[in-house]
């Protein structure tokens, strides 16, 4: 007995059988900071190859990992940008839901810059200062703590000016929250003798002692957008905020950096190691999706080329600081054979 299928029913069975094309654009998630590079290098890689210009949003670097490791294929994102390391829990996250083979990429270095409005006064501060304006709980004088009480900056330093503490900053999920903390808040904290002995008797009470903000009103989280922080710091002379070095540069017009133990928040200060708030960047790519998402290696390949984050790269020109050039060559044979990280 033969069956006829109708032309309607005959291609209702092809749909069915025919597999979904895979996504033909790269999509890259995370860092707020790592996004002006990265949105550089996509609309590059855009104009020329024949490649769709890559779609990269903004979520923040733990809200980028978190949408990275949900799973492999097409609906779940390519790469992800990070303005920090990415942590062992969501390694294992990542593997949990099948993202094993992660490749990781270093692109360079950043500066945190502790800023505000070029019509106020420029401020000069210590690790500790920033540590005592803005930490939930602060030490007294006989080796126990107390909710902050500092409202004004000469409060905390008495040759600081008595302006408000209000401090513009990222959310948890920024990684440029988590790099300020360690850096600046730590560094701050452990200035205090009694607090660095904490590290090795009690390491998370002192991780909470000298990672938790403020929040009584004197740390405002603003979000994922520097450019809305520099905003209100335009309208708000007495303001700080707290973003990446690249946004300082790009808006030396109107907001300008604290100098942070004697050293300025500039290029070369950052690159030679001396400004003590600054980070590496990175982003991380899902090896399972390269040749099933069209062009990733390629842009690969422009992200790590000399032109684009070289010294002389235009990468430099919006504000990234370069790895040396031995470090360059490390990371892009990393990339070049795509060898999975190794925590």
């Amino acid at each position: 007995m033969s069956i006829r299928l109708t032309t309607t029913a005959a291609v209702a069975l092809l749909t069915v059988a025919a597999p979904a094309l895979a996504r033909d654009q790269i999509n890259i998630v995370g860092s707020s900071t790592v996004f002006p590079f990265s949105t550089t290098v996509a609309e590059r890689f855009g104009k020329s190859t024949n490649f769709k210009t890559p779609v990269v949003e903004s979520t923040g670097s733990g809200g980028g990992l978190k949408l990275f490791c949900a799973g492999v294929g097409e609906k779940f994102p390519d790469i992800t940008n990070a303005s920090r390391r990415i942590k062992s829990s969501e390694v294992e996250r990542c593997a949990t839901n099948g993202v094993k083979d992660i490749v990781e990429v270093m692109i360079g270095f950043d500066g945190i810059a502790f800023a505000n409005s070029t019509q106020a006064a420029q401020m000069s501060l210590s690790l500790r200062d920033i540590f005592l304006a803005l930490a939930k709980n602060v030490p007294n004088g006989d080796g126990t703590t107390q909710p902050n009480p500092y409202s004004t900056w000469n409060q905390v330093n008495p040759e600081l000016p008595e302006v408000k503490i209000e401090v513009l900053g990222p959310p948890p999920t920024s990684g440029t929250r988590d790099a300020f903390a360690e850096l600046a808040m730590e560094g701050g904290c452990k200035s205090f003798d009694w607090i660095k002995a904490l590290k090795k008797s009690d390491k998370p009470a002192y991780k909470s002692l000298c990672h938790t903000l403020r929040e009584d009103g004197a740390y405002i989280e603003a979000g994922e957008n520097d450019n809305l922080i520099v905003q209100k710091l335009q309208a708000n002379s007495a303001a700080f905020g707290i973003f990446g070095y690249s946004f300082l540069e790009q808006n030396s017009d109107v907001v300008q950096g604290s100098t942070v133990n004697g050293v300025a928040p500039e290029f070369e200060e950052i690159a030679g190691g001396n400004y003590p708030i600054a980070r590496s960047l990175y982003f991380y790519v899902k090896k399972a999706h390269i040749g099933m998402i069209p062009g990733i290696q390629e842009f690969l390949g422009e992200f790590t080329a000399e032109d684009t984050w070289g010294d002389e790269g235009y990468l430099a020109d919006k504000g990234l600081i370069p790895l040396s050039t031995s470090e360059r060559k490390v990371w892009a044979d990393k990339i070049d054979a795509l060898i999975p990280l190794d925590m």
